[in-house]
């Protein structure tokens, strides 16, 4: 039942003690709104290395060539190594492989044009599989596909950043750019969830680009998709990787600088690592803020509890049971992190939203946001404590005998 006359005695307290209050509830509310905007800038720099990810598979090796530093069997260090078609194939029957695809950019006069539209951009010869690499949205047509890497067929798709500067806006489909000079027709333009970065690119078969640019049968780099293989399973593979290509390229397997793997699985492994452990450290320090703005409070409620003893002594001599009185100092105890809480909740998501309207996404830190769910259970956290805080001093002043309650000075 609702008791009008404790809550009154409880305001009235509070209020002829302003200033001890405020002090009070401002340590609590620190405390949960420091934790509030900690988690949420943990989460906004985790958000902003995610978006990064997002335009590109976390399952996939990428092996460059690179040059030999260890002798082997009498052949010199110093060797430039170069992958052709025959690696790619090579690399594709490794267990655990699932696909692969051969890349390779056109640097030496890199200009697309349209009419009379020109821009320089990336060129990247490269085979259908690498859609998977990239995950790539089409936006209208298609991507390279097997025939036109089986035909040699002069077809190229575009990037968003590509078409809007030659195009304009106008259908691309179907039309034909020059691209380094050669003809090549649009089949397809896509869009890129990691930025735009990757939509300055254009890309055109492998094949086609060997034959046109005089490339022989050389390639760049090889991208292997592994499926939902773990860290331990790719590590494997990179071995796999460097024996099978150091039989066939006559290479030390031992040679770290003889062939390059980029390890994206490792890789977004150990960026989910490195986060979780900030969150840890994150929810460390906040609790560790909160449990200090909590003993506050216990040291507050048993300045009270003193000052009060004639006061509860009175009580107990008039009647008043044991738990009216824990009651009375609880209420007052959870009132007081309740309601500070909730000021420091509402002030940091306040601020989080204000921060992620106000700041541009970047590539390192994009929608700073906090779990409604940790929140609450965050708010629930303080209360519980409050009470908790309150308990001890509450119970001691309950254990307060009448005669030497009111002997107290």
């Amino acid at each position: 039942m609702f008791d009008l006359d404790k809550w009154q005695e409880i305001f009235s307290t509070i209020k002829k003690n302003r200033l001890r209050t405020f002090l009070t509830g401002f340590s609590v509310a620190w405390g949960i709104f420091m934790l509030i905007v900690l988690l949420g800038s943990g989460y906004g720099l985790e958000n902003g290395v995610k978006k990064e990810f997002e335009g590109d598979a976390v399952n996939y090796l990428t092996v460059n060539p690179g040059v030999t530093s260890l002798p082997y069997k009498g052949l010199k260090p110093g060797r430039y190594l170069r992958f052709t078609n025959d690696e790619r194939d090579m690399l594709s029957k490794i267990d655990k492989v699932e696909s692969s695809s051969a890349r390779f950019a056109i640097w030496r006069n890199n200009i697309l044009s349209y009419k009379n539209e020109y821009g320089t951009f990336d060129i990247f010869a490269v085979s259908p599989e690498y859609k998977e690499v990239e995950s790539l949205v089409l936006t209208s047509g298609r991507y390279v596909n097997k025939k036109d890497v089986k035909d040699f067929r002069k077809v190229v798709a575009l990037g968003r950043v590509v078409y809007d500067a030659l195009f304009k806006g106008k259908e691309a489909i179907g039309e034909y750019i020059k691209v380094s000079g050669v003809p090549f027709k649009v089949v397809g333009v896509f869009d890129d969830p990691g930025g735009d970065r990757d939509l300055r690119r254009v890309y055109i078969p492998f094949t086609t680009a060997q034959k046109v640019f005089n490339q022989g049968n050389r390639i760049r780099s090889v991208c292997l998709m592994l499926g939902d293989a773990n860290v331990d399973e790719s590590h494997m593979v990179e071995g796999e990787i460097k024996n099978t290509l150091s039989s066939k390229l006559k290479f030390d397997p031992e040679d770290e600088r003889a062939i390059h793997i980029f390890n994206t699985i490792e890789n977004y492994e150990q960026f989910m690592t490195l986060f979780a452990s900030i969150r840890l450290f994150i929810w460390i320090i906040g609790i560790g803020t909160i449990i200090a703005g909590i003993v506050g409070v216990s040291n507050i409620m048993m300045i009270i509890v003193k000052e009060r003893t004639k006061e509860i002594g009175i009580r107990k001599a008039l009647g008043a049971t044991p738990w009216s009185i824990i009651s009375l100092i609880l209420q007052e105890s959870i009132l007081i992190t309740s309601f500070a809480g909730y000021i420091g909740l509402v002030l940091g998501v306040g601020l989080l939203e204000l921060v992620s309207k106000a700041m541009p996404s970047t590539d390192y830190f994009a929608n700073p946001e906090i779990d409604f769910k940790i929140a609450i259970s965050a708010t629930l956290l303080l209360v519980l404590s409050g009470a908790i805080a309150g308990f001890v001093p509450a119970r001691k002043a309950a254990g307060v005998k009448p005669v030497v309650a009111l002997h107290d000075e």
